[in-house]
């Protein structure tokens, strides 16, 4: 077990969101474990986000680059937190969910990352259960064999601070139209550990499914987000790695 307290920090990329924003923190100000550190990326908003944020004491960092991997990457670079927990505006975490956080990474010092579930809010119980069984439900049953381990989950999600310190020159954060949580998940080396907590929730709203362009929008990400990564990163290797990588912590 690790000894001493974890400092957390909660990295919040938004652009124009300012209302959702408010209820995600109003959900974190009544965390049975507050975080220490809650950073709120601006991503070149021209609502009140800032405002916002600066009202919940929320420390904003202005990132003009437009796009959430550039976005989300300037947020882990600000983090002070021993651990980086991330959420998107539409996230509304239930009153424990950093303790709970806290609790896997404080019981694990192997864990480098810990990704978690989404309970869909909003539009109807067909696009809610689509968001469920189809996108997410394919996302984990695709990407799990293709990785060698559970892809992250950007709206629930949290890692080491150390980890980040790792990655953050290898991830591709200057690139748009990319899903940043599904590139950051193509850079886990073989010997970092993901766990995916099914029992670690965060409501999120269901508006990328509510409509055919928004879903259509959502999943054109995919498709250019492995493409950065083959062939150097095709699925046998992976698995490859991550198997020589267990081997030989197994034998140290």
């Amino acid at each position: 077990m690790t000894t001493g307290l974890l400092s957390v920090s909660v990295v919040i990329p938004v652009r124009d969101d300012a209302r959702l924003l408010e209820v995600c923190l109003q959900a974190l100000a009544t965390q049975t474990h507050r975080a220490d550190d809650i950073v709120v990326v601006d991503n070149g908003s021209t609502d009140d986000t800032a405002a916002v944020a600066e009202r919940y004491g929320a420390r904003v960092v202005t990132e003009p680059v437009p796009g959430i991997p550039q976005a989300a990457s300037a947020g882990y670079d600000a983090a002070s937190g021993d651990i980086i927990a991330r959420l998107d505006a539409d996230s509304r975490p239930g009153p424990d969910w950093i303790e709970r956080v806290v609790q896997r990474f404080q019981h694990r010092p192997d864990l480098d990352f810990l990704t978690g579930d989404p309970r869909f809010y909003g539009s109807t119980p067909v696009v809610r259960w689509m968001g469920k069984h189809l996108y997410i439900g394919g996302m984990y049953a695709v990407l799990t064999p293709f990785l060698g381990h559970a892809p992250l989950f950007g709206s629930n999600m949290a890692m080491r601070a150390s980890t980040w310190r790792m990655l953050s020159g290898e991830v591709h954060r200057d690139e748009q139209n990319i899903h940043d949580d599904f590139d950051l998940s193509f850079h886990v080396r073989p010997g970092m550990t993901v766990l995916r907590d099914r029992d670690l929730v965060v409501d999120v709203s269901a508006r990328p499914f509510q409509d055919w362009a928004s879903l259509r929008r959502r999943l054109s990400f995919v498709l250019p987000t492995v493409r950065l990564h083959l062939p150097q990163e095709a699925p046998h290797r992976r698995r490859q790695a991550r198997r020589r990588a267990r081997e030989a912590s197994a034998a140290g």
